[in-house]
Order: C-alpha cells, then sequence, then structure tokens
C-alpha cells in the first residue's frame, strides 16, 4: 500500500487548517480572559480605593487584598490572564471581608 503525493497533499492541508482553527480558539480565549482580568483589575481597584476612604474594620483582610491587586497587576503584564483573574476574584473577597463590620 502505497500513499500517493495527493493524498499527502490533502492530508497537510486538514492539518493546518485545523492547527488554524485551534489557534484562533485560543486567541478567542486569551482575548476573553485578558477583558475579564483588567475589568476586574479597575473594578477591585476602585473597591479597594472606596474601602479605604469609608475605613476598613480588618487591616489584614485589606493589606492581602491591596498585596494580590498587585500581583494580578504583574501576572497581566506578563499576559498570565488565568492566574490574574484568580488574584483579582481572591482580592475582592478579602475587600468585602474588610468592610464586613463597617
Amino acid at each position: 500500500m502505497s500513499i500517493s503525493a495527493k493524498s499527502i497533499f490533502k492530508l497537510t492541508i486538514l492539518v493546518g487548517f485545523a492547527a488554524f482553527f485551534f489557534s484562533g480558539c485560543a486567541t478567542i480565549q486569551d482575548e476573553r480572559l485578558a477583558n475579564q482580568c483588567s475589568s476586574g483589575l479597575t473594578t477591585a481597584q476602585a473597591e479597594l480605593e472606596e474601602a479605604k476612604l469609608k475605613g476598613f474594620s480588618s487591616r489584614v483582610a485589606w493589606t492581602k487584598a491591596a498585596a494580590l491587586l498587585a500581583a494580578a497587576n504583574i501576572q497581566q503584564q506578563f499576559d498570565k490572564y488565568p492566574n490574574c483573574v484568580n488574584k483579582v476574584a481572591r482580592a475582592r473577597y478579602y475587600i468585602r471581608r474588610s468592610q464586613e463590620n463597617n
């Protein structure tokens, strides 16, 4: 059984198309996470500033939130969007905790 040049050409085209298609899906996911990271950082920074202005009952929670947001900002700069989104979510949790008794 021999493989013809035409079959190899078709297979090459098919593999190339599949690679192009799947790389496009990864790009869409990265863009979505990048937007989620960016908007989350903006929102969390505003919430942190508001918590600072209102006063906070837990300095430890507020400090943890500030540190997580700084780390998320660094993750964003290195295009580590899943890590950024995770840190923003954790920071927002600590921001809420810092306001519990106010």
